[in-house]
């Protein structure tokens, strides 16, 4: 039987301090995958704006970068004008610059709503505090 993947948010709830430091580390790794964790409905517009920059940011580097190996002699050579060069690089780099910036933005916020979830999580988590010896410590002898 397939496994179903559900891309609906859970009951949005007070998270404990290690639910929300996951959540943090996951919207590090991935904008808004942590956020939707914690029941977030901004996760699903982070997630959104990380991939497609993501694959914006691919779709436009990687020609460019095909085109500065094909053109290396040409534009690194003793004659080359950088000012031309600069000017050909760019049409081409643009756009790879702006989906590098729409990933940064999701990324941005996605680690903003995580140390805001980090700040409001309880600590539910038992203290450090080692248990208190006394006589009502002591279990009775059987």
């Amino acid at each position: 039987m397939p496994m179903k993947i559900s891309l609906a948010l859970g009951p949005r709830r007070t998270l404990s301090r290690q639910t929300a430091w996951g959540c943090l580390t996951a919207n590090i790794a991935l904008p808004g995958s942590g956020s939707l964790v914690a029941g977030r409905v901004s996760g699903y517009v982070q997630l959104f704006l990380a991939l497609g920059g993501t694959i914006m940011s691919t779709l436009f580097g990687l020609p460019f970068f095909v085109w500065a190996v094909a053109n290396w002699t040409r534009f690194y050579g003793g004659e080359a004008d950088p000012l031309t060069a600069f000017k050909e690089k760019w049409g081409l780099f643009r756009w790879a610059l702006v989906g590098l910036g729409i990933f940064g933005v999701s990324w941005l916020w996605g680690v903003g709503t995580g140390l805001q979830l980090l700040h409001s999580a309880k600590n539910v988590e038992p203290s450090n505090v080692p248990p208190r010896l006394g006589p009502s410590a002591i279990p009775p002898k059987l």
